[in-house]
């Protein structure tokens, strides 16, 4: 496509003209004629300078946002990546300039490769735009970082695992919103198109009102790296973040978030006022697991008497089910499956429409996790900025306060969990002793 002849912003005027549009509503590439030809073509023909990515947090999950980022946007450079471990950072810059598409602006070089616990700072000095894709202990003085910076910002789920982190994550994603800044959540179901019909037709009362919902994330267990000789307590731990609290808020926090998430969207982002939670090991049982559950069942509620049932597991040699329902006074939705089913007869199925999807045009699908990023960087050009920042930090105290409950064995209010004092942080970052946290015992383990 021909470029335009006009004047190309300065890299201050692109990164400066991001405003804040409230969380719970439509993110504005879907407001705004984003699909349109005329759109898409503006978007590819005036283009702004390059815009430098870093990433901190070279995982699979990091590994995937960088390429997702870079597919996003013909004008834009990964010149910075950071890891607590080196073979991370190496495996996934291999990965990335292994990409025929994206090779060409994969431009990490030796002085550009940070580690360490402080590896996060350098990288956002670097960039004009971070992918925060750590293990979500680390995110919250990540984002605070960024935003003092005035990075726009990828920020993965969830984004903290205690109440004092969360607090001051909410603080820092209010900071962000004041300066402009774009902040795009990796609660990717929000930028699936289909998902977004479903929801779309929930809310407008398609099934009347919500009375109950019921939610299951059954899925089967994860990686483990074994314990090398060399590695310290915090190393092993890091290298297994999955299965310790501190690191990874537990499953239903890292991975059930999902889920939760839908039944608030579902809600209006409006969130339950308790949870009463029952959990535990029964499989997963071995010191390899860490302190955490393999399982866990809540039932929340909502102050006009919304009750959603929640239901998780990682269990190997078990049924598997992903699957979110809504049932009203008139009519069910199947979220997951993108279906509506009225009293009346009405049936409803998303069907997808090239129309709406301009990346069909160039051989993919609705592929929510490229969306999240060509929302990210849609923001960033049209000067229309997006912040997740209040669901994402709600629909992780969601989850949060699912396993206080089930942790302790209490009913826990929206309000208690909010004012937790608990803090699963270490006394230091260091590569030596790491927070030694026994398996929680309902009825036995305190809220505090």
């Amino acid at each position: 496509m021909t470029r335009s002849n006009q004047p190309r912003p300065t890299r201050r005027e692109v990164l400066g003209t991001a405003t804040s549009l409230t969380a719970a509503g439509l993110a504005p590439w879907a407001l705004h004629p984003w699909s349109t030809e005329s759109a898409l073509g503006s978007r590819r023909g005036t283009r702004g300078e390059i815009l430098r990515i870093g990433l901190v947090g070279c995982g699979g999950r990091g590994t995937g946002a960088a390429a997702q980022a870079l597919r996003a946007d013909p004008d834009v450079e990964l010149v910075a990546m950071g890891d607590t471990f080196s073979d991370h950072l190496e495996n996934s810059l291999a990965t990335l300039r292994g990409l025929g598409d994206v090779t060409e602006r994969v431009k990490v070089d030796d002085a550009h490769k940070f580690i360490g616990f402080d590896a996060f700072q350098k990288v956002i000095d670097s960039c004009d735009v971070v992918l925060l894709t750590t293990s979500p202990h680390f995110r919250p003085q990540h984002v605070e970082y960024a935003v003092e910076q005035g990075r726009h910002l990828f920020v993965e789920k969830p984004v903290g695992t205690d109440a004092p982190s969360l607090r001051r994550m909410r603080a820092a994603t209010e900071a962000a919103a004041e300066k402009g800044l774009t902040l795009v959540s990796g609660l990717c179901y929000r930028y699936q198109f289909a998902k977004r019909a479903t929801i779309a037709r929930i809310r407008s009362g398609m099934i009347g009102k919500i009375r109950t919902m019921q939610c299951t994330y059954n899925t089967g267990e994860l990686w483990h790296h074994p314990r090398k000789s060399d590695w310290t307590p915090m190393e092993y731990q890091m290298r297994n973040w999955l299965y310790f609290t501190w690191l990874s808020g537990d499953h239903i926090a890292e991975q059930h978030i999902h889920s939760l998430d839908k039944l608030a969207w579902a809600m209006g982002d409006v969130y339950p006022v308790r949870a009463t939670s029952t959990g535990g090991r029964i499989k997963r049982t071995g010191e390899e697991y860490g302190n955490i559950y393999d399982h866990f069942n809540t039932v929340y509620e909502w102050e006009d008497g919304t009750v959603g049932f929640s239901s998780c597991r990682q269990m190997s040699g078990c049924s598997t089910n992903v699957s979110d329902h809504v049932y009203g006074t008139e009519g069910v939705a199947h979220i997951q499956g993108h279906r509506i089913e009225t009293d009346s007869g009405e049936t409803w199925r998303y069907r997808l429409d090239a129309r709406d999807v301009p990346h069909l045009r160039r051989g993919s699908k609705d592929d929510m996790y490229q969306n999240e990023h060509d929302a990210l960087f849609w923001s960033i050009r049209n000067g229309e900025g997006i912040n997740n920042g209040e669901y994402m930090c709600n629909s992780t105290m969601m989850a949060l306060m699912g396993r206080m409950s089930a942790y302790t064995g209490q009913t826990i209010s929206w309000e208690d969990a909010w004012n937790s004092n608990e803090s699963l942080a270490p006394e230091a970052y260091a590569w030596g002793p790491a927070p030694e946290r026994p398996v929680s015992i309902p009825g036995v383990t305190k809220f505090s």
